[in-house]
């Protein structure tokens, strides 16, 4: 079937169109990296709401100087290390796949959208308005208006800094000790101690 006589597939036939021998739930194939039809499995529904509310719930602790705000950001991500802190608000898709390090700083305005798992290492310094995006979409149009999606990892290393703005595309490492230049777009994976900036972001000197 070619593009012009293709109509797009009513959400409830995509599964069954696209993973006929897949015996696994759109929220298995999500985690596993694989494609998947997004919007379409309740668990991943529940766990979705259940981190906006988290987030807003921090974000309104923070605001009324409640000391112990971070009980929220506690329930909210996979896992955080000690005397690290996330200036709220940020903004997440799921927030269990987020696993922060000890000792890291992240500013304001994060968007994480952990569909798979998303890395950062000890003593980071993350500027404000970062985005980590996990989620890739088809290049051809027919899946991806059927809502196709997977998504690729992002692993963040030991002592990086992020400057503001700065985006990390799905499937990216940044190796320890790596600085990020403001606004630099990383498509690629940064080797360790080096300074790099761009879009795309490429590598200027070592440290």
């Amino acid at each position: 079937m070619n593009e012009t006589q293709h109509q797009q597939i009513p959400a409830e036939y995509a599964e069954e169109h696209y993973f006929q021998n897949d015996p696994r739930t759109n929220r298995e194939r999500m985690l596993a990296g694989d494609f998947y039809i997004s919007g379409d499995d309740a668990d991943s529904a529940r766990i979705s709401q259940q981190g906006f509310t988290l987030c807003d719930e921090y974000y309104r602790a923070t605001v009324n100087a409640d000391p112990n705000a971070g009980r929220f950001l506690k329930q909210l991500v996979g896992s955080i290390g000690e005397d690290s802190y996330v200036k709220p608000p940020l903004f997440v898709d799921y927030g269990e796949n987020i696993h922060i390090g000890n000792r890291t700083f992240i500013n304001m305005n994060l968007t994480a959208l952990d569909v798979v798992t998303i890395t950062i290492g000890d003593d980071c310094n993350i500027g404000p308005n970062v985005q980590l995006l996990t989620p890739v979409h088809p290049i051809d149009p027919i899946p991806r208006r059927d809502k196709l999606e997977a998504a690729k990892p992002i692993v963040i290393g030991d002592n990086v800094w992020l400057g503001g703005g700065v985006i990390v595309c799905p499937g990216v490492t940044i190796g320890n000790n790596s600085v990020i230049g403001a606004g630099s777009v990383v498509t690629k994976d940064i080797p360790a101690n080096v300074v790099a900036v761009g879009n795309p972001c490429r590598v200027i000197r070592t440290i």
